[in-house]
């Protein structure tokens, strides 16, 4: 059976050591948010995660979602799992006060998105949902929307989907055809097909709530025709049933207890979210929640794959260490003493610490971007998390794909087979690679959107902190060993983004060509920035008694290990890139 231990000094690190997070509570409206407060949130949540959440994982992977006759049952034990959820008051922890919501940070309601998606990625898809509706509700509803909706989808009796994927379009949504006809009353006819929605339909809630993207009859065509409509599953006046129906659930690889449905609207009634046509800027309110949401899904495959992965290392015994016999008393060495099997054990650590400080780096700045009394500082920490977005759930998906094939090979043939609950992780971490634009698109919105965008003014909030770090640490003998490779690697980060765009004005296929390689490049460098600060901050922990000597000298040891490792990948990415696109697009298609 797998297990899953909140990693709770690891967070705790991150928060208070690396990123100071009771900064926040001099920012009007989270003045609560200190250590006091949070951390003991953090403790309640983790046990909810630890013993209602994952004991149902494997189960709900076993007997799936049940779909007969347009109703869709959950697995087993996860409608008292939800009750237990909602009842705890999870459900609006970063939401607003004015609707019943807790009001804490979104780095509080971040560090909950890995223990859940750690513990149980399939129920963590039904509040996430939710989330990403309330979040275009709050920003882009009336009033009376908002009073009519958000209550209930804070206090998890009602819940929310996102519907955009059709048969014949995902990526391109200026192909959409459902459409939406005005009536006297002020709503509108929503009439189409939806497919790939996750939580579309289920016995947990009341009510569902449908975030539809759809056409007016006047609409122009395009990406520039799009709006946004609310359609409930029961209508809100008089609770009745709307047009609206499941189709069928998908049976797939893997988040086999999150239903994924096909969504029949029949002159459904919905209401106007944001402005006519303007769709796609509600649309993207969801999306970025969602994208950040979904790097939280790779980074909590990653660490309950880890944890699964050493637990097996430290037992499994298999041949004698190439040094000598380190367990006389036993038959065999446990595999920990193999070089191989500590490679990609410390390729695991490294990433999920590593992209743990990133992402929280980014939830903090979201917190600044949203509540911050200075504009300036708000637009700046805004741009970081634009710039930060695409990177985050691309790089942290892959990761968390990657490491929960690293557990199973480390597994050897127990990993392959379903006792023990290893191969689940990969298959449930594919699928977030794909949704919420595959990691091929964010790579394109990196280098389409965020680079050029008003002469790099996105990324100057990156670049300008880390050449400061650098030049501010360069001459520190104790860090020389980190910040030494960090500087060499920016700076090929640095020439990458000046080639791209150069031949990326000239031709846009050199642009799209280097846009994977240079995404990862990124991240990499990312990861090393906050892997030096880290150091930093165990080597300053050394004698307060905070944390113990082991657990200091482990960040350490791994940071050696992933800017000896890990970061030299950012060499053949920069070659790949400098490669161009000939080699690409210059081979016919009938030629493949």
């Amino acid at each position: 059976m797998p297990i899953f231990n909140a990693p709770l000094d690891n967070i705790k690190f991150v928060l208070h050591d690396l990123l100071n997070v009771e900064q926040l509570s001099n920012i009007p409206d989270y003045e609560e948010a200190t250590r006091d407060l949070i951390n003991p949130i953090i403790e309640e949540g983790a046990k909810l995660c630890e013993q209602t959440l994952f004991p149902l994982n494997q189960s709900g992977d076993k007997e799936e979602c049940h779909f007969d006759n347009g109703k869709v049952t959950t697995p087993k034990g996860f409608k008292e799992a939800y009750e237990l959820f909602t009842q705890g008051g999870w459900c609006g922890l970063s939401s607003d006060p004015k609707y019943g919501g807790m009001g804490m940070p979104q780095i509080v309601n971040t560090v909950m998105q890995e223990l859940i998606c750690a513990s149980n990625m399939s129920f963590g898809m039904y509040p996430g949902l939710s989330q990403g509706a309330y979040d275009a509700l709050h920003m882009h509803g009336t009033d009376e929307l908002k009073e009519t909706y958000i209550p209930k989808l804070i206090t998890g009796q009602w819940s929310g989907t996102m519907c955009l994927t059709e048969p014949h379009c995902g990526t391109d949504l200026g192909l959409i055809k459902t459409k939406a006809l005005p009536s006297d009353d002020g709503s509108y006819n929503i009439t189409g097909t939806k497919i790939f929605i996750s939580a579309g339909e289920h016995d947990l809630t009341e009510n569902i709530i449908h975030l539809v993207l759809a056409r007016l009859p006047d609409a122009p065509k395009g990406v520039k025709g799009i709006s946004l409509f609310i359609v409930p599953k029961y209508l809100p006046d008089d609770n009745n049933q709307n047009n609206v129906s499941c189709g069928s659930i998908e049976h797939k690889m893997g988040i086999k207890a999150s239903s994924t449905c096909v969504m029949n609207f029949e002159n459904s009634k919905g209401w106007l979210v944001g402005k006519a046509n303007k769709g796609l800027n509600a649309m993207f309110t969801m999306m970025n929640s969602a994208r950040l949401g979904v790097a939280m899904q790779g980074l909590g495959i990653a660490e309950v794959s880890y944890q699964n992965a050493l637990a097996y290392a430290k037992d499994r015994l298999q041949m004698r260490s190439l040094t000598g016999i380190k367990s006389p008393d036993k038959p065999a060495d446990p595999i920990i003493v193999h070089p191989d099997i500590r490679r990609m054990l410390l390729t695991m650590k490294a990433f999920t610490e590593g992209a743990r400080a990133l992402s929280y780096w980014t939830a903090i700045n979201l917190d600044i971007s949203l509540k911050h009394p200075d504009e300036k500082v708000r637009k700046e920490a805004d741009d970081l998390v634009a710039l930060l977005t695409p990177i985050l759930k691309a790089y942290q998906t892959d990761m968390g794909f990657e490491c929960a094939n690293h557990a199973i090979q480390i597994h050897g043939g127990h990993g392959y087979i379903s006792e023990y609950g290893i191969e689940q992780y990969a298959r449930d971490a594919r699928i977030a690679q794909i949704y919420e634009g595959t990691n091929g698109i964010q790579a394109l919105d990196l280098v389409g959107r965020k680079l050029g965008k008003d002469m790099g003014r996105l990324l100057r909030r990156f670049f300008h902190p880390v050449y400061d770090y650098i030049q501010k640490n360069q001459s520190n003998h104790e860090l020389q060993e980190f910040v030494l490779p960090l500087a060499k690697y920016f700076a090929k980060l640095q020439q990458a983004t000046a080639i791209i765009a150069e031949k990326g004005m000239a031709n846009p296929d050199e642009a799209a060509a280097a846009s994977t390689d240079y995404l990862r490049m990124f991240a990499l460098v990312a990861l090393g920035y906050m892997w030096v600060q880290m150091v930093e901050k165990a080597i300053n922990a050394k004698d307060t008694g905070k944390y113990s000597d082991e657990f200091l000298d482990a960040k350490i040891h791994t940071a050696r290990f992933f800017f000896s490792r890990m970061l030299p990948e950012a060499d053949y990415k920069f070659k790949a890139i400098l490669s161009g696109a000939e080699n690409l697009m210059n081979i016919k298609a009938e030629s493949f």
